[in-house]
């Protein structure tokens, strides 16, 4: 099975996390989702609601600065280097999969939105958030590099010239 890597970058917006995603027609789509088990009677109890998924990424960047503004969210079907957390699929529910969240007991349920992102449904998904990167400047970068080529090309046509007069010079 190939490794499948989805990266996504969630940010903050109304109540819960939501992402964009221009090629496959979705804007402000939300990270769908539930927790179910001892988490759930846990925020149940406090009176926090939520969708479960949400209560997932609020852990998953507890350690990152200014995540509701974005992060880089991490999936796949196979395990990478600093994955975070391990889904393992136990059963089709609502058009989306139930995962048990490894080592806790919890379930989360990952709606069809997150899942189409894969060929087909993985048996297991490893997650890690990490802090956004710095968007690549294309315009400025390629400005700077057409301002080098000129300086270099002014560069040879001097070389060039230097070398004519010196020819001339030794045929003499």
């Amino acid at each position: 099975m190939a490794n499948v890597l989805m990266v996504i970058e969630p940010y903050w917006s109304g109540d819960t996390w939501v992402f964009d995603d221009a090629p496959r027609g979705l804007e402000k789509e939300p990270l769908d989702g539930r927790i179910e088990g001892k988490l759930a009677d846990v925020l149940d109890t406090v009176g926090e609601q939520g969708t479960g998924l949400s209560e997932m990424v609020d852990y998953l960047v507890k350690g990152i600065h200014d995540a509701r503004k974005g992060f880089t969210l991490l999936v796949s079907s196979q395990p990478f280097t600093g994955y975070q957390v391990e889904l393992a699929q136990m059963r089709e529910d609502f058009g989306g999969w139930t995962y048990e969240v490894k080592d806790s007991h919890e379930e989360c349920w990952l709606s069809p939105t997150l899942l189409r992102y894969f060929e087909t449904t993985p048996k297991s998904l490893y997650v890690k958030a990490e802090q956004r990167r710095a968007r690549y400047e294309l315009i400025k970068e390629s400005l700077a590099l057409k301002d080098r080529v000129e300086k270099l090309e002014e560069m040879v046509g001097k070389l060039t010239l230097e070398n004519e007069a010196l020819r001339e010079a030794r045929s003499k």
